[in-house]
């Protein structure tokens, strides 16, 4: 092994294939989205030079922004909804007795094994108007006042898209925090239980400050999901009503592909990559001041 890694070729040989592959897949096509975003160009006939114009339009463009919002709603619903409750219901299934625990962690993953257009063909016809079970079951119960389009109403359209999101991604949530919790020594436990700990300190104190590097990557996969949410956007709604359900992904697309606007598409994936970079590197900061002060 040590003659394996002193060896320059053969260190040449195992790292190469995977630079090429990130240089072409990643790297290239980075410069040159980059570069079209300072053009006006249709995908075909002329390109026009007009410098940080797209820019401009972008941050005036009300669109753009109120995908952004729903960008960051979606984080926030994630982080603090979604990734509460599995980690409550994550903490139950370390308690119960293995096969139970193995039987509901499969239950739970479910949704997360099936294909997006299935989830979100089977939530479209749950909250349709008409025929959804939703509004059939509301009805049912005496609350025909609750009933609604859901995904037709502007105020309920974005919770309803969000709703089918976090059902879909619930089961990877709790599955991190499953694997996360079995790694937690049963002596911190204990020791923190004979120190006087209740069950909240012994959460917040013990066993969170373990799972740190868990919550770190839980917390930057809900980021980047969030960031690059589409399908099921287009599926459900295509961004609508009135753009109620837009998001960052879904516009780019929209803009380049169903506008033929190549440049000003590039320019909004520019700044997706941008505000993608920052969140990262802010989230992993937050982490690392997180650890030191522990």
């Amino acid at each position: 092994m040590k003659s394996l890694f002193g060896n320059k070729k053969a260190i040449a040989v195992l790292v190469i294939p995977g630079l090429a592959v990130m240089l072409f897949a990643i790297a290239i096509p980075l410069v040159i989205s980059f570069a079209l975003s300072f053009v006006k160009w249709s995908g075909f006939g002329k390109m026009t030079f007009i410098g940080l114009e797209n820019y401009a339009r972008l941050m005036k463009d009300a669109t753009f922004w109120r995908s952004l919002y729903d960008v960051l709603l979606l984080i926030l619903v994630t982080i603090f909804i979604q990734n509460v409750a599995a980690f409550f219901v994550a903490s139950i299934l370390t308690k119960l007795h293995e096969r139970t625990s193995r039987i509901l962690r499969t239950i739970y993953f479910i949704p997360a094994t099936l294909s997006l257009v299935v989830v979100t063909k089977l939530w479209v016809n749950i909250f349709h108007p008409t025929y959804g079970m939703l509004n059939k079951i509301l009805t049912v119960f005496g609350l025909e006042s609750w009933t609604r389009a859901w995904l037709g109403d502007p105020k309920a359209a974005i919770w309803a898209v969000i709703w089918i999101m976090i059902w879909q991604g619930f089961g990877w949530a709790l599955l991190f925090f499953y694997g996360g919790l079995m790694t937690v020594p049963s002596e911190l436990e204990e020791a923190a239980r004979v120190d006087g700990a209740n069950r909240l300190q012994l959460v917040t104190n013990v066993v969170l400050p373990y799972m740190m590097p868990v919550l770190q990557s839980i917390i930057v996969i809900d980021v980047v999901s969030s960031l690059k949410q589409m399908e099921m956007v287009y599926l459900s709604t295509e961004g609508g009503p009135g753009n109620s359900t837009q998001f960052i992904a879904l516009y780019l697309y929209q803009r380049a592909f169903k506008y033929s606007e190549y440049g000003y598409g590039n320019a909004i994936s520019v700044l997706f990559v941008i505000i993608a970079v920052a969140l990262t590197f802010g989230i992993q900061r937050i982490f690392k001041k997180s650890v030191e002060q522990i």
